[in-house]
């Protein structure tokens, strides 16, 4: 006897070629959080995303993504999407005129306010992305990411979209794509029942102010190396005592910029509750 199908409510496929929706056997769930990505490369989504957790919320209809190809809005016999930046320099920049119509075409059936549905542009001079940044982002309806090549964007066309510019790190990458995927999947792993035990997300590095104390698992013992004994007391207050101390440690060593933070803050607000995980 077969076994019985599992219902997710009300599924809606339709065909697209711009945007492309990426179904790899996913049904599209209606009002599921969708994320539409402005790319010249759509063959790279879903990518590292249709793995694991994320990719399995994916083809559950938890989360939705779809991909506008950049060159469909190019101009001219060979779909130009860049122009030398004005005023002389290296490098290309990608066109108002071409990324525009493609931020248009994205915006279709979204909400106006950007609480709702966010437009980014994957920068290196961006804000920094943070955790709290990908929780706010889980709680709108979606979000629209524009990934850059070249020497970046029209500056107009981000001032008349309202575009936020949101980076990963100090550093350059050739494309905003892996840096899009990574944005992705700090924001879907936060939306509901995505990641199964909700206390995950709460316990990790960021979500409270600090980085994340050290975790560990059987054997009790390996290479000469013994899990913390007070880990494995029973004892849950000393537990949660000792798993605050360490984030604490990790952070002053190693972020002492979030550390400034904290103490700003106020120090108690920064307190690493992490009594929920049990050793096995």
């Amino acid at each position: 006897m077969s076994e019985k199908s599992k219902s997710h409510g009300r599924l809606a496929i339709r065909p697209s070629l711009k945007p492309r929706v990426l179904m790899t056997d996913t049904p599209e769930l209606e009002n599921a959080w969708t994320v539409k990505v402005i790319t010249l490369f759509p063959e790279s989504f879903p990518g590292v995303l249709d793995r694991s957790l994320t990719g399995k919320a994916l083809q559950e209809g938890l989360w939705q993504l779809q991909t506008i190809e950049l060159r469909g809005f190019g101009l001219g016999k060979h779909k130009d999407v860049d122009h030398p930046p004005a005023g002389g320099g290296a490098g290309m920049v990608l066109k108002a005129d071409v990324v525009g119509p493609a931020l248009e075409d994205a915006r279709r059936g979204t909400p106006v306010d950007p609480k709702l549905w966010p437009v980014i542009y994957m920068s290196p001079r961006g804000k920094p992305l943070t955790q709290s940044m990908a929780q706010a982002w889980s709680e709108a309806k979606g979000m629209t990411i524009l990934c850059g090549r070249f020497e970046g964007v029209d500056e107009r066309v981000l001032e008349e979209y309202d575009v936020e510019e949101i980076s990963i790190g100090d550093f350059v990458l050739t494309g905003g794509e892996i840096a899009a995927q990574a944005l992705i999947d700090a924001t879907v792993r936060l939306i509901p029942n995505v990641l199964g035990n909700v206390e995950s997300a709460k316990d990790e590095s960021h979500s409270n102010g600090l980085l994340e104390h050290p975790q560990y698992t059987k054997p009790a013992e390996w290479s000469g190396r013994r899990i913390p004994e007070v880990l494995l007391s029973g004892h849950h207050a000393n537990v949660e005592k000792w798993r605050t101390e360490m984030s604490k440690k990790i952070t002053k060593e190693r972020r002492p910029d979030l550390w400034e933070k904290c103490d700003e803050l106020n120090e108690k607000v920064c307190v690493s509750v992490s009594t929920k995980h049990q050793l096995l």
